[in-house]
């Protein structure tokens, strides 16, 4: 049911994270996105232009840099993640089902956790290689 929450949107959870990250402060560069959402700008772009065409976000010069464009969420965007992360609440609630609020708190919190743990390690550059 998550997966079917996203699936109307381009890119699916991919262009779920960029109205996410649309949806709140200022509208931000398509580098800085691409960054905030941990994507490869390249993709950010390609990904920007379905969304655009689906009328999902709109595009305009930075006033403070000419030659960078801000990513701005349209109504339409707005509709769209407001059905997405209601689809999402409904699966989550199914999900948790035979948890009680606490341990249900408790869960989320330590996925959280996990996330952002997850979220740093993928910006640290692998030196492996």
């Amino acid at each position: 049911m998550a997966t079917s929450s996203v699936a109307d949107l381009p890119g699916g959870p991919r262009g779920y994270l960029v109205l996410v990250a649309l949806a709140h402060g200022e509208p931000p560069s398509q580098l800085a996105l691409a960054q905030q959402v941990n994507l490869d700008r390249t993709v950010v772009t390609y990904l920007l232009d379905d969304l655009e065409a689906r009328q999902l976000i709109t595009r305009r010069p930075d006033p403070r840099d000419r030659r960078a464009r801000q990513v701005l969420i349209t109504d339409e965007g707005r509709a769209h993640l407001e059905r997405a992360q209601h689809g999402l609440s409904l699966a989550e609630a199914r999900l948790l089902a035979d948890l009680d609020e606490d341990d249900a708190h408790h869960l989320r919190r330590l996925l959280m956790r996990v996330a952002q743990t997850a979220q740093r390690e993928a910006l640290i550059p692998d030196n492996d290689c």
